[in-house]
């Protein structure tokens, strides 16, 4: 980003609404900053609104009703891979507080002047590594092949199990990329199991309790933050509609369908169909039995739909991906699918923003 679009992002920060509490001087004095040196110190309170406003603005997004509620971890002092490991620790124990998730950033050193930067590299905190077998066939995450390669190749070995959680890998701009286990405690999982099936609980599958994703840079007043992992909860569908349903992740619905005693010999049997509906039974189910939050995709789209009414009422538009807001099952039967949005708009900022990957060999 050049240094005129920096500067123009700085000016509209401390020019919206959320801190016309700051005197006049504060935002002078960050242009200039910005202008002389290519960086300024935001305050923990400007980060903190940033983040805020970055949740609001993310047109992809379902869960922005609660852009309020988010917490800041500023880490930005921390300098080794060591130190901003002990960070994520942090944040994985106070965002899934036993359960009763909550809505957390942390926020690392921001981008240097001279383009060198903190990242993490996996997508989430916590990710689940998959092994390529020689048949072609896949045990554990299909999507996370290469990271669970790359990271074989520096050194760390997983149990070859479905669910073996990969470790952390941290890059800074003084040390190789480093990796990290993530303590089992602070790894909190839910073993899924069905309301009504008892065979469900033998197929062993589980999920992570916290979505925390890392690999968005934070991007607030023409300063970046690529070390900005953040979390809200899980919408149910995201796990037993995508993660344990594509085919190119755990393909379960074939065997849950089998288990069912379902006819799979055609496609006009709704196998698929039905087999998709139990799975995310189990997971709301599990979830809720084990004590942590979850939403459901019919109260999550009702709640973003009073959201964006909300928004209009106060006379902001809502810029919003359709394809990305309805759920990935039954997007009919909720409110979110049955309306027109503002187009998402890729440039405005505060906002998180998908980081290149290409310093990192394209994982």
């Amino acid at each position: 980003m050049d240094l005129k679009r920096r500067m123009q992002e700085c000016d509209e920060f401390f020019r919206l609404p959320e801190l016309a509490h700051l005197v006049p001087q504060r935002r002078r004095a960050a242009l200039e900053q910005l202008e002389q040196t290519g960086g300024y110190l935001q305050t923990a309170e400007e980060i903190l609104i940033g983040a805020k406003l970055a949740w609001r603005n993310h047109a992809r997004c379902v869960g922005r009703k609660h852009w309020r509620s988010l917490k800041l971890l500023d880490a930005r002092r921390v300098r080794s891979a060591r130190d901003l490991a002990e960070v994520c620790w942090q944040h994985l124990q106070m965002a899934t507080n036993g359960g009763a998730i909550q809505s957390m950033i942390t926020v690392g050193p921001p981008r240097q002047p001279d383009g060198r930067e903190f990242h993490i590299i996996n997508s989430q905190l916590i990710r689940y590594a998959g092994y390529r077998n020689g048949d072609g066939t896949v045990i554990g995450d299909a999507a996370n092949i290469r990271l669970t390669e790359f990271a074989t190749e520096l050194g760390w070995r997983g149990a070859g199990t479905p669910f073996d959680i990969l470790p952390l890998l941290i890059s800074t701009p003084d040390e190789p990329i480093q990796w990290f286990d993530i303590p089992p405690e602070l790894a909190r999982e839910v073993e899924l199991e069905h309301p009504e099936f008892d065979w469900f609980a033998e197929l062993g599958l589980r999920w992570h309790a916290l979505p925390a994703v890392s690999n968005m840079n934070l991007e607030v007043g023409g300063m970046t933050y690529p070390l900005a992992p953040f979390n809200g909860w899980y919408l149910g569908a995201e796990i037993g509609a995508r993660n344990l349903s594509d085919t190119n992740r755990y393909n379960m619905l074939p065997l849950i369908a089998e288990m069912m005693c379902l006819d799979t010999g055609s496609e006009r049997n709704l196998w698929r169909d039905q087999a998709l509906v139990e799975l995310n039974r189990a997971v709301l189910y599990s979830f809720r039995r084990a004590g942590v939050y979850i939403v459901d995709h019919h109260t999550v789209a009702k709640q973003f739909c009073d959201h964006v009414k909300r928004e209009e009422a106060e006379g902001r538009a809502c810029p919003t991906d359709w394809t990305w807001i309805n759920p990935p099952i039954s997007s009919g039967l909720t409110p979110t699918f049955h309306r027109y949005y503002d187009p998402p708009d890729l440039d405005i900022r505060p906002n998180f923003v998908r980081r290149d990957f290409s310093g990192d060999g394209g994982i």
